[in-house]
């Protein structure tokens, strides 16, 4: 018998999608006639990246990085990634580039690229929580382990069949820890449990108080079930926000892949767009 939990996992993934969704994305210009009015913020996994069988697999295709640093002149900063990773994984992906970012789904946030004091990081997942979530990897070869501090994911991409005993020893691990503060999020063939009371979303409304991005517009790009809070709150804030590679409810449009979001952001600097 499926776990709660699984089921809940599964349920989400067919549920995610909305047959009356835009089939397409505006010209860039009718989008965002003025940059100097906007806050571009952008998932990077299946959004900027494509996805590859490991995480560590990732790499940031030529010509990207140029256009992202483009766009933080044009905006006077105000482009944030807004991703599952650490701030320091980010930071190895687009080095030697470092950009402002809501890191860790709203564990971690980076107001400036100039001054670290202005970092912001949730605590550390409880050691003995994690020690027993690490244990479930060992269910099968290909399962893969990564230990985010505040969060703790397990990725099967390469052990597709091992989702429904992932989810349900996670189920059973919550069962015994009913007073945990902790949340289970379901990804693209990853099992991400962390703290609970921040988000993707959370993290976007406080990014969203500061300079360069306070009262300006957002733009947000997305692909997983995770960017789903951030899509839900794009209206609060007169926002526009675009999933990737399936058409989730509540957005303006879609892409089909991460080559279209990188040819929209690089026609967004074309003024012939």
């Amino acid at each position: 018998m499926k776990s709660e939990l699984a089921e809940m996992a599964l349920d989400q993934k067919h549920t995610m999608l909305d047959e009356d969704a835009p089939d397409s994305v505006p010209v860039p210009h009718a989008l965002v006639p003025h940059l100097d009015e906007t806050a571009i913020l952008l998932d990077i996994d299946g959004t900027l990246l494509d996805l590859m069988p490991t995480p560590r697999e990732v790499w940031v295709p030529p010509g990207l990085s140029e256009t992202l640093n483009r766009l933080v002149q044009r905006t006077s900063g105000a482009l944030a990634l807004v991703s599952g990773r650490s701030l320091n994984d980010i930071d190895l992906i687009f080095a030697p580039d470092v950009f402002r970012a809501v890191a860790g789904h709203g564990a971690e946030m980076r107001l400036s690229v100039d001054n670290e004091a202005d970092d912001v990081h949730a605590p550390p997942l409880d050691k003995e929580l994690k020690r027993r979530l690490a244990a479930i990897a060992k269910l099968s070869p290909g399962i893969l382990l990564e230990d985010k501090g505040y969060s703790l994911a397990l990725h099967y991409r390469l052990a597709p069949h091992a989702e429904k005993a992932i989810y349900e020893s996670v189920s059973l691990i919550r069962a015994d820890l009913p007073n945990a503060p902790i949340e289970v999020l379901p990804g693209k063939f990853v099992c991400e449990i962390k703290h609970s009371g921040f988000t993707k979303a959370s993290g976007v409304r406080e990014l969203m108080k500061h300079e360069p991005f306070k009262g300006r517009r957002p733009l947000f790009i997305g692909d997983d079930v995770t960017d789903e809070t951030v899509f839900a709150i794009m209206p609060d804030m007169d926002g526009l926000s675009f999933s990737v590679g399936r058409r989730a409810m509540g957005v303006n449009g879609h892409f089909d892949a991460p080559a279209d979001v990188r040819m929209f952001l690089a026609r967004l600097l074309d003024p012939k767009a």
